[in-house]
């Protein structure tokens, strides 16, 4: 029978324990409403004392395939029938290769895990090319990036890490800059909730974007994405742009207008 009940109700009922903060309970219902009563691989990073696979199995239904992972062997004791249990470092490789060879592609992962940068990181790279298209990937208590006993603040914080894959996100606009290492043609979007990040994969929406234009009337109307200043100075002296020093000239001018714009905007980054 199929437990049609709120999460919060389901985590309350539970008989092993679970830790989460209250607010997390209105996100999780945002972001895993739809995979309800669906065949689908769900994975939670950090079992402690069982209780939220215990959750998940009742809130997803019987259809879908409960997985725990925990670095402390203790707790292969709560698997069950209802969930399976695997026992591994977050921040290994050796253990994130062998465990995708014996479970194959996931819908959707959850990291409650160890909360370290490089568990975060390392867990994140390893699991998202293993995520099906429409799945997602979604970290918990991120609020770790920004407190001393993980190390931070840190410019290579797991924040800052989801910062650098919303540019990546961007660069799939042509010509633009690509990093080195891109996920780009993996992750679609990115949703921040309060100590929540959650990744969205669809490769298909992933793939380069470009410009399209209907057949509707066109009119006479001004493209005033440049300031009216440089419009009117083109339609002007159009005759003067055969120069290449006017062409140079003119993106000096709007760099330094910009700089001049972002300056006064100071105050709002602070």
């Amino acid at each position: 029978m199929i437990l049609d009940k709120k999460l919060i109700d389901l985590f309350y009922e539970s008989k092993n324990r679970s830790i989460k903060w209250k607010k997390y309970f209105p996100v999780y219902e945002n972001l895993f409403e739809k995979y309800k009563n669906k065949e689908i691989t769900f994975v939670e990073i950090g079992v402690l004392d069982g209780g939220s696979l215990e959750i998940w199995k009742k809130y997803f239904g019987p259809k879908a395939r409960i997985i725990g992972i925990d670095n402390n062997p203790n707790c292969k004791q709560f698997e069950n029938d209802n969930f399976e249990i695997y026992i591994g470092s977050q921040s290994d490789d050796t253990f994130w290769t062998e465990f995708y060879k014996k479970i194959g592609n996931v819908d959707i992962i959850l990291d409650d895990g160890g909360h370290s940068n490089d568990q975060q990181i390392i867990s994140l790279i390893q699991s998202i090319k293993y995520i099906n298209d429409g799945g997602l990937y979604v970290v918990e208590d991120v609020h770790t990036s920004y407190q001393k006993q993980y190390g931070n603040p840190c410019k290579y914080s797991f924040i800052n890490f989801t910062k650098k894959i919303i540019d990546d996100v961007n660069f799939n606009i042509p010509n633009m800059k690509n990093f080195r290492y891109s996920l780009n043609n993996i992750i679609h979007s990115v949703q921040y909730f309060e100590s929540i990040v959650s990744f969205c994969v669809n490769r298909t929406l992933c793939e380069e974007n470009y410009q399209i234009a209907n057949q509707g009337n066109k009119s006479n109307i001004s493209d005033t994405t440049l300031d009216f200043f440089f419009i009117k100075f083109r339609k002007k002296y159009a005759f003067l742009y055969k120069f290449k020093i006017i062409k140079k000239i003119e993106r000096l001018v709007i760099k330094l207008n910009y700089k001049y714009k972002s300056y006064k905007l100071r105050k709002y980054f602070r």
